[in-house]
């Protein structure tokens, strides 16, 4: 079996050299041969255990009805609820994972309920609650210091909070406590973060090889690896390579809504309008997320299809005025969709504002920058903007807001700079915001006239 010959060669790949200092950091991981790419470990349909899974659940609901006080139950109910939450993307789930581990909580406190906190500070990373994670996160730490999950939350919050250094150092400190599916996937996001596509590449592949390894392949887990590697061949702009492991995430997992809008995006990329309409249809069907419908109704704006753009607009409208009641983590998203449609300037600029008094990310910090663009604050999106680039992150449109930054201030040729590599890292990088990208380009791009080109002597 292909897998079990790969995981002889993932010996090699073992994470055991320690690493100190934000500036030197360079997740150790060996070079992947060259025969040993995501693409040729063969993708086959995985087991749905959503049947399974909700039996479980049913169980457990059962058992707390004639058991109120077990806490162990009430634990294990929120992390199956969580399970759903990914594999869904079904916010109601959310909403229960959190409460399931509040009542475990309840009945017995923290320094007693280790998988009580631990599902709790997960369900509040899922919930975009990135302070009280991180707290929680630490305080596993502090009571269960052996284990590397505890490190892996903690990470994970701090990364949504900006806080990179420390991040970085929650990392080093799950990495140092064993190799494993979870600890790779978190070194990849890192590395691709700071712009070390290389080691990125080769975490990911390590975590893909182990979760296939398993034995019982965790469907949701290696659909989504197959799809962080369409995401970063995408972001690189190579679509052809990009649509291979969207399809791939598609046959391990069918109807695997992240997998099916980004295979939308990248038939979008690859001039296929119809196809790209199609495949977010499905998406939204299944996950009506704002950005999914948000792209939706560009492609139809693009195909000329007018009725069925504003029909998708409006609803983005309605799901932003549902999320705000119910809390559902979509402010960012609602933000950029008003930016990139010249809608709600000032309120897509004060939600973004807001969130990044906490969340102060490179990606919150791009938030800021382009509404406050947007909004006509230009100093702060001119100050947002050097937060959202300092760590490197190969996304053009981080590039692309800016590149229009710039040139609303009237620095020419840091615009062209920033429009340039854009569109090199990904000319296609959205349906339409890289035409707009491209024609600001062209009017700075000064124009090379006959009289400007010597002739060639006769």
């Amino acid at each position: 079996m292909l897998v079990r010959f790969l995981a002889l060669g993932l010996t090699l790949l073992c994470l055991r050299a320690i690493w100190s200092g934000w500036g030197t950091f360079a997740a150790p991981s060996p070079a992947v041969p060259a025969t040993l790419r995501a693409l040729d470990l063969p993708a086959v349909p995985l087991a749905d255990e959503d049947g399974a899974t909700d039996q479980v659940i049913r169980y457990l609901e059962d058992r707390l009805r004639s058991d109120p006080e077990n806490y162990r139950a009430y634990s294990k109910l929120a992390g199956y609820h969580l399970q759903r939450l990914r594999e869904t993307g079904n916010v109601q789930y959310l909403g229960l994972a959190l409460g399931a581990a509040r009542h475990s909580l309840a009945v017995i406190p923290e320094a007693r309920n280790i998988g009580g906190l631990t599902v709790l500070a997960q369900a509040e990373l899922a919930a975009h609650d990135f302070a009280a994670a991180r707290d929680h996160a630490g305080r596993l730490t502090a009571l269960d210091p052996d284990k590397s999950l505890p490190y892996g939350i903690l990470g994970d919050a701090l990364l949504e909070l900006g806080a990179y250094e420390e991040a970085n150092e929650a990392f080093r400190q799950m990495a140092a406590r064993g190799q494993s599916v979870v600890t790779e996937t978190r070194l990849a996001r890192l590395s691709w973060l700071r712009g070390d596509t290389d080691p990125a590449q080769r975490h990911l592949f390590t975590a893909l090889a182990l979760a296939l390894d398993a034995p019982a392949p965790p469907r949701e887990t290696v659909a989504w690896c197959r799809w962080q590697f369409g995401e970063m061949a995408f972001a690189a702009g190579d679509y052809e390579t990009a649509e291979r492991h969207y399809r791939a995430a598609l046959t391990t997992f069918p109807g695997y809504t992240n997998a099916l809008a980004s295979l939308g995006r990248v038939r979008a990329a690859r001039g296929d309008l119809a196809g790209a309409i199609e495949r977010y249809q499905e998406a939204v069907r299944r996950l009506p997320d704002p950005a999914f419908v948000a792209a939706l109704g560009d492609l139809h704006r693009l195909a000329g299809r007018e009725r069925d753009a504003a029909t998708q607009y409006a609803l983005v409208e309605q799901i932003g005025h549902l999320s705000a009641a119910s809390g559902a983590p979509y402010n960012r998203q609602l933000a950029l969709y008003y930016a990139d449609h010249d809608l709600k300037a000032e309120e897509a600029y004060a939600s973004a504002a807001r969130e990044y008094e906490v969340r102060r990310d490179v990606y919150g910090a791009d938030a800021v920058a382009w509404t406050a663009l947007k909004a006509g604050h230009l100093a702060a999106a001119q100050g947002a903007m050097q937060e959202a680039l300092r760590l490197g992150t190969p996304d053009a449109r981080l590039y692309y807001h800016a590149g229009m930054i710039a040139r609303s201030v009237g620095e020419g040729a840091a615009a062209r700079g920033y429009l340039q590599r854009a569109l090199a890292l990904n000319p296609q990088f959205d349906p339409l915001q890289a035409p707009i990208a491209r024609q600001a380009l062209e009017q700075l791009t000064p124009a090379v006239t006959s009289a400007a080109v010597p002739t060639a002597p006769r």
